[in-house]
């Protein structure tokens, strides 16, 4: 029997008639890096108490000219800004944009009736971002278009420079695009190129290659390596399979040498990983025995295991063989054991962590709700939190202050320069 029921219409939004540019004064920054009026109309590249002119519809407006700037405009530093979405903030100088940053963290905190010592933030200098996540496109016979998406479409700036990003980096776009060329043999193949600095050269994981027709030929693959090997890359993975390899990518973690899994997760710049490490070190002296949890391939285990016996987990089991292969590197630490381990369906309970007087957790965005509850139960005298995610990083606070935890001091760490995005360390006890 057929459904005889007509399937319901759904009425088209209604469509803003485009007005005449308007000027406006703007009093705010929003939460993605847009000035704000009144209205609220949002306008990008805008610093509060300028005068602009906007145009469009709605809350979301075009800048078409600046009236009065404000004494904090500075000149970009790249020649993309402004069409490139990657970042929003080159036109602000540095102390107040800074600044801004750590107010919104502040508010964020503040929703959930949070307050605490903030620590100096610690700030990304240009050139130093060693991973980014590059779209390519069709273009030319022997290159690919290689860059970041334009600002409100789906197609993209084909960069020539980024100011953010490693000079290694920038020094590899060619051989990417020549490399890339085979990635489009069929139509619907939207590839990106995960690229990584490593101690052995640049490590390229590649997603977005359409599967379904059977993946690329054995002809593509042989041209991607022979384009990897000109570039002299060294290794390059379709989906972290391997399809070419000069040389084991590998980083310097604490005293270990550790070999990366393919399309691994590492801080974006080695600087605010340094920072980080620091402090969470630190903030454990004195523990006798220390959990790492969400811990891949071992950014802050190798640091904490020259304090105490370290127990290390993460559900991304190649990161946990990489940690434990590493331990053999760095003799003298006082122990690293390691498991994969899925934390939110599998969080340690407050049960198992009565061995344990310290714990560390730096969570993905979504945070660690499930795991701090276990936290909040159990024992544990010390936690230490790494997040980048202020919001889900607030609530799981929350859930550990109302257990009986302080939140002593937080770092705001900036390590993504001129977006709107913030990170932190926070240090509660009890």
């Amino acid at each position: 029997m057929t459904n005889s029921r007509r399937p319901r219409r759904v009425p088209p939004k209604p469509v803003q008639p485009v007005g005449p540019p308007i000027e406006v004064v703007i009093e705010s920054m929003g939460g993605e890096g847009d000035g704000m009026a009144p209205g609220p109309i949002f306008a990008p590249f805008t610093l509060p108490g300028e005068r602009v002119r906007v145009s469009g519809s709605g809350e979301r407006r075009d800048l078409e000219a600046v009236l009065e700037a404000s004494p904090e405009r500075i000149e970009p530093a790249c020649p993309h800004f402004g069409t490139c979405g990657g970042c929003a903030l080159q036109h602000w100088d540095h102390t107040p944009y800074l600044a801004w940053k750590v107010e919104r963290l502040r508010a964020t905190l503040a929703r959930e009736r949070i307050e605490t010592e903030f620590l100096p933030a610690f700030a990304a200098e240009p050139g130093t971002r060693r991973r980014l996540a590059l779209h390519a496109r069709q273009g030319r016979k022997d290159q690919a278009r290689l860059g970041f998406k334009l600002r409100k479409t789906w197609d993209l700036v084909d960069i020539r420079a980024c100011p953010i990003a490693d000079p290694r980096l920038v020094a590899g776009l060619e051989g990417m695009r020549r490399m890339a060329v085979p990635l489009f043999e069929h139509p619907k193949s939207a590839p990106t190129l995960h690229v990584t600095v490593t101690d052995a050269g640049l490590d390229i994981d590649i997603t977005g290659v359409e599967q379904k027709s059977g993946g690329l030929s054995a002809d593509a693959r042989m041209r991607i390596a022979e384009g990897a090997e000109a570039a002299g890359f060294a290794r390059v993975t379709l989906d972290s399979e391997a399809a070419y390899m000069s040389r084991q990518p590998t980083v310097r973690l604490g005293a270990a040498t550790v070999a990366l899994p393919a399309g691994t997760f590492l801080q974006a710049t080695p600087a605010a990983e340094a920072a980080m490490a620091a402090l969470v070190t630190e903030a454990c002296a004195g523990a006798d025995r220390i959990a790492d949890l969400y811990c891949g391939v071992g950014t802050f285990t190798f640091h904490l295991a020259t304090v105490a016996p370290v127990y290390a987990a993460d559900s991304a089991a190649p990161a946990i063989r990489a940690l434990s292969s590493a331990v053999s590197t760095a003799p003298g630490l006082k122990g690293i054991t390691a498991e994969a381990r899925d934390l939110v369906r599998r969080p340690f309970l407050a049960e198992d962590l009565r061995k344990f007087d310290t714990v560390v957790f730096d969570p993905p965005r979504a945070g660690a709700f499930e795991q701090t509850a276990e936290i909040a139960r159990s024992k544990v005298s010390r936690a230490i939190a790494v997040s980048c995610n202020p919001a889900t990083f607030a609530r799981d606070a929350r859930v550990l202050i109302d257990a009986g935890f302080s939140l002593d001091r937080l770092m705001p760490v900036d390590q993504f320069l001129w977006s709107p995005h913030i990170e932190l360390v926070g240090i509660f006890s009890r």
